[in-house]
């Protein structure tokens, strides 16, 4: 791992309780994590993995990641059920310039512990250590189309559309879907919503 290492994170593991009663544990990813976090990504349908910014699916890449953790320029949280991933939870954070007050998070829960709260919560997570670190604000991109209860529980927790980008992405069969950008304010207005 390199930087610095902004974030602090005593407190996890952390277990959460799902709506249904499931219990899920929380924790930064580690270098141990990538067959685990390969094995998640596998399960993912392949017309959802398509939207993905790199190809999950390579052993490759996973490894890549974990083997080079810098919790400054992104932070992966991994929501677990024994020693299965459910779900990953990245807040990735711009480390100097004109950017360096805005994270973006990228949330994936697994289809069967959908609807439950697992992406709200991780949303919920991740701000909270957003906001604790001094961002400003927080961005979420997410396809319209495809991702509509993705982009409820965004709103659910303070999150705002801010742009539509007609056209922006491709399905598998190269059909256009819009993609959205949400946006949530962090400081006096995030510590006002979530009391």
């Amino acid at each position: 791992m390199t930087g610095s290492h902004v974030y602090r994170l005593t407190a996890y593991p952390k277990e959460i309780v799902l709506r249904d009663g499931a219990k899920v544990v929380l924790r930064p990813m580690s270098q141990q994590d990538g067959d685990a976090l390969l094995s998640f990504f596998l399960g993912i349908p392949p017309d959802e993995r398509h939207y993905m910014k790199d190809d999950v699916t390579s052993p490759q890449v996973v490894e890549e990641w974990t083997h080079h953790l810098d919790y400054d320029r992104a932070l992966p949280l991994l929501a677990w059920v024994g020693d299965t991933v459910v779900a990953d939870g990245t807040l990735h954070r711009t480390r100097a310039g004109a950017r360096r007050h805005v994270g973006e998070l990228r949330i994936l829960v697994a289809p069967e512990y959908r609807t439950m709260g697992l992406g709200s919560a991780m949303m919920q997570e991740l701000a909270s250590i957003a906001n604790e670190h001094g961002l400003e604000r927080l961005m979420l991109q997410a396809v319209a189309q495809k991702e509509i209860a993705a982009i409820k529980a965004a709103e659910a927790i303070g999150f705002v559309q801010v742009a539509v980008l007609p056209g922006h992405g491709k399905d598998l069969d190269g059909r256009l879907s819009d993609i959205v950008i949400l946006e949530m304010p962090l400081g006096e207005w995030f510590n006002w919503w979530v009391f």
